[in-house]
Parts: C-alpha cells; structure tokens; sequence
C-alpha cells in the first residue's frame, strides 16, 4: 500500500510547489510585464522577496497564479538568480524586439535557455 502512495504524494508536493507572480511596471516611457515562474526557490522567499520589486518611479502590481499565462514572445527558462542555486523560469510579454536583449542576458549571465514561445502556433493569448 505505501508503494502505491509515494507516487501519489510525489505528485501532490510538486502540484503545491506550482506558483508564479507576473510584475507589471509602469512609467512615463515604460510598460513591462513579466512574469516568474518559481523552480526551486522557497515559497515564502520568492513571494517576499522575488515577487516583491523595488522600483523608484514606476507603479508596480504583483498578481499570483499557479503558472504563467500564455502569450509571451520568450521564456528563459531554468534561470539561474545571481549566482545562487536558485532557478526560476522568466516569461517576457510586451515587446518582441526586446528578445535581441533579453536572449543574450538569459543565455550568459541567467545561464538559462531561451525559447520563443510565441514563433509555434496556438500562442496567441495576450495577458492583459
């Protein structure tokens, strides 16, 4: 009987470590949506801290969602955060120019792989 609940178990925990903030700043000149998708950051650690930017000037909302929403135009995914253990999937919408910076970013310095989500068809969603 145990045999047949480990499994059961192993799914449910990686069920309840499912969880993503999307950050949408504002500014005069600037309207940046993203959205972080938590791999093995602590769940208290990333909500108050990672989910928690610090932005002089801009508005900031944070929302909560068990994952990204579709329609970003690239994922970096498997990130790592400034040279610590911690991996993070990173979700762009907006521009998709941007990638020409945010592909080489996630590449070398977030050591992750990038994806373009939005080049394979069926994801045409915009969040909003």
């Amino acid at each position: 009987m145990r045999v047949f609940l480990l499994p059961l178990l192993l799914l449910a925990s990686s069920q309840a470590l499912a969880e993503a903030c999307i950050v949408h700043s504002q500014s005069d000149r600037l309207d940046v949506k993203v959205c972080q998708a938590n791999r093995s950051i602590p769940s208290q650690l990333f909500r108050d801290g990672f989910c928690k930017p610090e932005m002089p000037g801009q508005k900031v909302e944070v929302s909560y969602a068990e994952q990204c929403p579709e329609g970003a135009f690239g994922v970096c995914r498997n990130s790592q955060v400034s040279n610590i253990a911690y991996r993070q999937d990173l979700y762009y919408y907006g521009v998709a120019s941007d990638a020409r910076y945010l592909k080489p970013f996630c590449e070398g310095q977030g050591k992750g792989t990038w994806e373009s989500p939005s080049s394979s068809a069926g994801n045409s969603q915009a969040v909003k």
